[in-house]
């Protein structure tokens, strides 16, 4: 059963979206990014929803595995760059955007139910968080993924700084993070950035084999596992997102983030100058 806006009414919990598709099969529901002429870049629309639809979907009543993925060639390609331009020209709006910032990874990471990553395409910035921030990460193979907010001249303070250092270490962390560099899926794989890559042609039949045995199991036994699993996890970004959200607010102020907006606008390499 489908319950995008094509198939009439939607269960309560996912009505007011504009973003995103729903689509059930038995208990597993998937929830797909749709910008697709965007790549899924997040705009505004799709961050506010973005900090809801975690929460809707743990009060859904009729789903027990949660699969997340993007419609078209790209998982989430990050931060809208006329988004962005709309946080330069008015700072304050940066704000709510942080708020909503730190729901997103609250509710990622207390939604009890498995979250599964269909990595579908490319998925940086943003993007990665929200893919990394799931509980288990399949991968096309022909999938790239980075956190490439230096490169706009921020600071990842939405989340990478938190989950990257923890999936692989602090010192593989910090050269990508520091970088902006992105990975190929099955080095992502290799180091265990993510679960596994497998051929594009093969990701449905991974991603949805492992969704139905999760549901086949003991439901409360998996949830609960799962809550127990991510204490550690929470309590790390409960201390550390406010403080992220905090320098990445600072960073939207500064001269460099503003060349690199311009630069990308004008199909050029940003010139930086520290400022």
């Amino acid at each position: 059963m489908t319950t995008d806006a094509s198939a009439g009414p939607r269960p309560f919990a996912f009505r007011d979206y504009q973003c995103f598709t729903f689509d059930r099969r038995d208990r597993v529901l998937t929830i797909s990014i749709n910008r697709p002429e965007a790549m899924n870049a997040v705009n505004a629309r799709l961050h506010e929803e973005f900090s809801r639809v975690f929460t809707d979907a743990a009060h859904d009543p009729d789903s027990d595995i949660i699969v997340l993925t993007g419609h078209g060639r790209a998982f989430c390609a990050g931060g809208d760059i006329n988004w962005m331009q709309e946080h330069i020209d008015v700072p304050g709006e940066f704000e709510r955007t942080g708020v909503e910032a730190k729901r997103i990874v609250f509710s990622q990471l207390d939604l009890e139910k498995p979250l599964i990553c269909r990595l579908n395409g490319h998925a940086t910035g943003l993007g990665a968080t929200i893919a990394l921030m799931c509980d288990i990460i399949i991968a096309s193979d022909k999938a790239k993924i980075g956190d490439p907010h230096v490169s706009v001249g921020l600071v990842a303070g939405d989340g990478g700084a938190v989950i990257w250092p923890q999936l692989i270490g602090f010192a593989r962390a910090k050269e990508f993070l520091l970088t902006g560099d992105l990975l190929t899926a099955p080095r992502a794989a290799e180091i265990g950035l993510i679960n596994r890559a497998v051929p594009a042609d093969q990701l449905d039949a991974e991603v949805y084999a492992l969704a139905d045995r999760l549901a086949g199991g003991a439901t409360k036994a998996i949830r609960w596992t799962k809550t127990a699993t991510n204490i550690a996890l929470k309590q790390l970004a409960h201390s550390m997102m406010d403080a992220c959200i905090g320098y990445e607010s600072m960073s939207n102020l500064t001269e460099d983030h503003k060349e690199a907006v311009a630069a990308f606008r004008d199909k050029r390499k940003p010139v930086f100058t520290g400022r």
